[in-house]
């Protein structure tokens, strides 16, 4: 196990906290020893799995110049509950980083993020202004409420800041092109690339059709507005309440689709990176989501971006890849249409995970089914099936406990038989494992 490259997913129902260990990967002073990476730290499912997986972390870490354990990397993907929450600087009081990478999307500084900045402003205002009303919303709107909560605002202010100053470290807002050798890893026979995002945050993932309704939202009443006129005793003079309702309720329309679209924005703009290890490639995608196809100027996937700009790293075998958005149907590129077309996804899909030949690659996925049928999406667990070596029939491995899981009936009965690669909900049905480990050999 020493010799063999380390990638462990903690079971922090939806969310992801990954470590990856390098072998032999860090060098220092002309000391060579194993690399740390930790890869998000979130759920949307309570701090306890956090808490557990951190402590565990702790157990296993080395130890650093200041007597605490050592984090060579921290990478933040994107700022969303399920992947920052537990960035409290509490749990890592006995763990020092020695470099924290955010995507350039979270620089509130950055000149080609400004109206996704604002869009997301905009966006995190109008969910809290909702989420303080209390109403009886549908399960996918609660999780999207849910994306803006406002302990994300503690989390960023500690990877911002807190959590910086302690170590003496300055955060780096990575983008597509850079590596770790510049920015300034100690790494040893390994390179790290950052294939997403694009630096031109706007262009690539907002389009450039947006402007004119950010200004009416920004400059408007209701719910975009930090103190917005909803309730009933704070009804205008010259509108009736009927009136005011239905206003309010295209209000609501809106906020929620703008909130699904800054959604979009910060999931393509996951940082996305390439490991590439004795002729092993790693990939590690956040959430970033595909489209049919790549469109100039349109609000794009970041799939497609990547495979229009950085095709020479895209297109070619990888032997490990982190399934996207904890298996959702739009955060790995399938072609999931039934009249055989070739789309720019499926062939995506085949070059990082062809489907004829000898299976090579490992997958696994960090996931909890909750309450609608695309996070996991089984019929694409089941297509990366037949592209990866690592898998289950979890059906078969369950027997009478399969008819546990959540939604079992509903979403996962058709499927389970048919080969799926490693999944976190699934392993800890089966032993009630903590993390799912899988090992690439040299």
């Amino acid at each position: 196990m020493a010799n063999k490259l380390l990638v462990r997913a903690y079971n922090v129902e939806v969310g992801d906290c990954l470590y990856v260990r390098i072998p032999r990967g860090r060098k220092v002073d002309g000391k060579i020893d194993d690399f740390h990476i930790l890869i998000d730290c979130g759920s949307v499912g309570g701090m306890s799995h956090l808490e557990a997986a951190i402590a565990h972390l702790e157990t296993v870490l080395p130890v650093a110049s200041d007597g605490r354990k050592r984090l060579d990397l921290v990478v933040v993907t994107h700022e969303h509950k399920d992947h920052i929450a537990g960035f409290d600087p509490a749990l890592f009081e006995n763990i020092r980083i020695e470099s924290l990478w955010m995507n350039a999307a979270m620089n509130l500084e950055h000149p080609q993020a400004d109206r996704s900045l604002r869009l997301h402003r905009l966006a995190t205002t109008a969910m809290r202004n909702i989420a303080s009303l209390d109403l009886a919303l549908s399960p996918e709107l609660q999780d999207l409420v849910a994306l803006y909560a406002i302990d994300n605002d503690l989390a960023m202010e500690a990877l911002r800041k807190t959590l910086p100053k302690r170590d003496g470290i300055k955060p780096a807002y990575v983008h597509a092109g850079m590596t770790g050798q510049d920015l300034g890893l100690p790494l040893n026979g390994v390179k790290i690339t950052v294939l997403g995002p694009e630096q031109d945050i706007d262009h690539f993932y907002l389009g450039d059709e947006v402007d004119e309704t950010l200004n009416g939202l920004a400059s408007s009443g209701g719910l975009f507005r930090k103190n917005p006129i909803t309730a009933p005793a704070a009804l205008p003079r010259n509108i009736s309440q009927a009136d005011f309702r239905r206003l309010q309720s295209r209000m609501m329309s809106s906020a929620f689709a703008f909130a699904e679209l800054s959604s979009k924005v910060t999931n393509n703009t996951s940082v996305v990176l390439l490991i590439e290890w004795k002729k092993k490639r790693l990939l590690f995608v956040g959430d970033a989501e595909w489209d049919k196809g790549f469109k100039e100027g349109k609000a794009n996937g970041a799939w497609n971006v990547m495979w229009h700009k950085r095709r020479e790293l895209l297109d070619r075998r990888m032997h490990f890849l982190k399934i996207g958005h904890h298996g959702s149907e739009n955060s790995t590129p399938w072609n999931d249409r039934e009249d055989g077309e070739v789309t720019e996804p499926g062939t995506i899909l085949d070059a990082i995970l062809p489907a004829s030949g000898k299976a090579r690659a490992r997958a696994v996925v960090s996931t909890k089914r909750k309450n609608y049928e695309t996070i996991p999406r089984s019929a694409l667990l089941a297509e990366i099936g037949k592209r990866v070596r690592n898998v289950r029939n979890y059906q078969k491995r369950l027997g009478t406990n399969a008819s546990s899981l959540p939604k079992y009936d509903d979403f996962e009965k058709q499927w389970l038989e048919s080969p799926q690669p490693w999944r976190t909900d699934c392993e800890h049905a089966l032993s009630g494992a903590a993390f799912v480990d899988v090992e690439i050999e040299p």
